[in-house]
């Protein structure tokens, strides 16, 4: 039986995955489900680089502004609000567009992947907790580079919880982190997986400039506002965040604050695209090779002979 149609937007930030998803929604009777693991977050708007309100207005779009930034999200319950969300765009006879660049996200919903039976360990966590609480958390992710180096190369070092559970898992299993998540089941939909790149100098020259739109659009007042609430909950180790949360802290002057923000960007920009080559099937577009218009008619061709196969 023909599988379902699904189409998946991968690549590094500031590459141009939101203006290329609406356009091809509106190309292809589509609405939109944030593949971001911060997008869900409220009151999180400029620093996770959301679509805008008229952007929202003119196509739907699912999985974001959900939860309250104290709230936890895990790739696991993103993978069930996803799959129920596909399910309630198809009904509406719409085709499902997935965009965003957190990879393990997208490929929990382009792939057979069971988080249900992931062995744990309570007590072997709360050592890891109070190790962090303790240490730091560099301390703990050099132990993550000890065990695993490929699940170290993968999980920012400021995603405590990611590494704690890659930790507990290699604990509980004896199988390091990373091979364990390389045994991808059986693909769910009959998806057009699209990756977008672009030269990487050019890249990072849009990283800068958007981080400087960002500033000027308020994105200092937004986490000022976070940093006033109290909120430091994970959600704040977000790259956009925690630099300026180390300016309210006292630890940095704003500028130097900004360059990290610029710096870390680039830095995960380049850990995204080694990890959507190394563990997708991604047909790849450079965006920058060619004028919009004639990416956006090749994209859609691939697209729409993809999913009709």
């Amino acid at each position: 039986m023909t599988k379902e149609a699904l189409i998946a937007i991968v690549g590094p930030t500031a590459v141009g995955k939101t203006d290329l998803s609406i356009k091809l929604a509106q190309q292809l009777n589509g609405e939109i489900i944030s593949g971001d693991s911060m997008q869900v977050y409220k009151t999180m708007d400029i620093g996770t680089a959301k679509a805008t309100e008229e952007e929202q207005a003119a196509i739907p779009h699912h999985l974001i502004d959900i939860l309250d930034p104290e709230e936890p999200w895990t790739v696991a319950a993103f993978q069930e609000r996803a799959l129920a969300a596909i399910q309630d765009i198809r009904a509406r006879g719409k085709l499902p567009i997935v965009v965003g660049g957190t990879g393990l996200y997208i490929q929990s919903i382009t792939h057979e992947l069971s988080f249900a039976d992931a062995k744990s360990d309570p007590a072997y966590r709360e050592q890891l907790e109070a190790f962090l609480e303790a240490h730091g958390i560099r301390a703990l992710h050099q132990q993550l580079e000890e065990q695993d180096p490929k699940a170290a190369e993968t999980i920012h070092p400021n995603n405590s919880r990611r590494v704690i559970r890659a930790l507990e898992v290699i604990h509980t299993t004896g199988v390091r982190f990373s091979e364990q998540e390389n045994q991808l089941g059986a693909a769910r939909f009959n998806t057009a997986l699209i990756g977008l790149t672009m030269d990487r100098q050019k890249l990072y020259e849009r990283i800068n400039v958007r981080v400087d739109l960002m500033m000027k659009q308020g994105l200092l007042e937004e986490v000022k506002r976070l940093y006033d609430a109290g909120v430091h909950s994970q959600a704040i180790q977000a790259i956009g965040y925690k630099e300026l949360y180390a300016y309210f802290n006292g630890d940095v002057a704003l500028a130097e604050a900004v360059d990290l923000l610029k710096k870390n960007s680039r830095h995960y920009a380049k850990r995204q695209l080694t990890w959507f080559r190394n563990r997708s099937a991604a047909e790849w577009f450079n965006v920058g090779a060619e004028t919009p218009s004639e990416i956006f008619t090749k994209i859609v061709d691939y697209s729409c002979r993809k999913i009709e196969k």
